[in-house]
């Protein structure tokens, strides 16, 4: 079956490269032999989409042949290593749905996905929403991971269809290179650690949207604790990050920029925030230049983790444009799974 597997997955990427005029990306791996030859089974961008696209198929199918999968495969779904048909593969029930972004990346031979899927939860039928990492080797895919979170009902109406950025294409002519993707997507966690929104290049009309909720932007509500005889703390993307309002967010691990595509202008990242609510009181700044205290009564909350992934709109201007993202709870401390 490993074989077979095998031969279906250099059928695929042969197919797809022929499909696209028979160019080979750059870098392309060398073939198993030792040859300094381009290797026929590299994946070009539409052949790792339809990589992504088979391998969701198969997990919702429950059905680990259907896609070929490394020998050695390492599978994390959640922080928590697992074997090929546990996790979702064990539970997922239908998806994607018409809410589903791909990001292929021929340089590093790795796709993600952020999509809507349906599983079989504890109570029933679940909507949740998922974001997927493959990496592609000589012989399939030889890593896999999950992030998967319920979304309540009340964002379902944002969870339809990706908002029209995320899925244009820049012109040719305007596209940022593959290490300015990376840079740019990474630069993130640098402005969200380090409270300072001007290390990461926002436009002005960027919005966040978590697990569905729009958490930053020209859109985003008036945020937590909100107090009407207060002028309001920060709501655009840069703006709110420099107002120290994310300050119990202690440390963000784990950061990988595990995708960029230059023809959508998309990075994806994934990473693991701590939360130990051990660095209260902090004081946050208004958009009038007061500032309010954070402290345990305004902020009583348990340690916990929420490792995510996001991606990052960025334009032909080089500015961060969309931002969606998922993440979930989990305790504090916990592993990566990828000790």
């Amino acid at each position: 079956m490993r074989f077979r597997a095998t031969i279906v997955l250099t059928m695929l990427f042969t197919l797809s490269i022929a499909a696209c005029g028979g160019d080979l990306p750059a870098g392309a791996p060398p073939l198993a032999n030792g040859s300094s030859e381009p290797a026929a089974a590299a994946c070009n961008r539409d052949c790792l989409i339809e990589l992504t696209k088979s391998y969701l198929a198969a997990v919702v199918a429950g059905d680990t042949s259907k896609v070929p999968l490394a020998a050695d495969l390492a599978f994390v779904e959640n922080v928590v290593r697992l074997k090929p048909g546990e996790g979702l593969w064990a539970n997922a029930t239908s998806g994607p749905t018409s809410f589903a972004i791909y990001v292929p990346d021929v340089e590093q031979q790795q796709a993600g996905f952020m999509g809507v899927m349906e599983r079989e939860g504890e109570n029933g039928a679940q909507t949740v929403l998922v974001a997927v990492r493959v990496k592609v080797s000589g012989d399939g895919i030889s890593e896999a991971e999950h992030i998967v979170a319920g979304v309540n009902a009340d964002v379902l109406q944002r969870l339809q269809t990706p908002r029209s950025g995320l899925l244009a294409e820049v012109p040719p002519g305007s596209r940022q290179n593959h290490a300015a993707l990376v840079e740019t997507g990474l630069s993130y966690y640098d402005a969200l650690d380090d409270n300072d929104g001007t290390l990461m290049p926002f436009a002005d009309d960027c919005q966040r949207h978590e697990n569905g909720m729009i958490t930053a932007g020209p859109e985003a509500g008036p945020g937590p604790n909100p107090d009407p005889s207060r002028a309001p703390v920060a709501r655009l993307c840069g703006p709110q990050l420099t107002s120290k309002t994310f300050v119990y967010i202690d440390r963000i691990e784990n950061r990988r920029l595990i995708a960029a595509d230059p023809v959508t202008g998309l990075s994806m990242g994934f990473s693991h925030f701590r939360h130990p609510f051990t660095n209260l009181p902090y004081q946050v700044t208004h958009t009038d230049g007061s500032t309010s205290e954070r402290n345990k009564e305004n902020m009583p909350y348990n340690p916990f983790d929420m490792p995510a992934a996001h991606i990052f709109k960025i334009g032909a201007d080089g500015l961060v444009h969309e931002i969606e993202a998922v993440g979930f709870v989990a305790p504090y401390n916990s592993p990566t799974g990828w000790e």
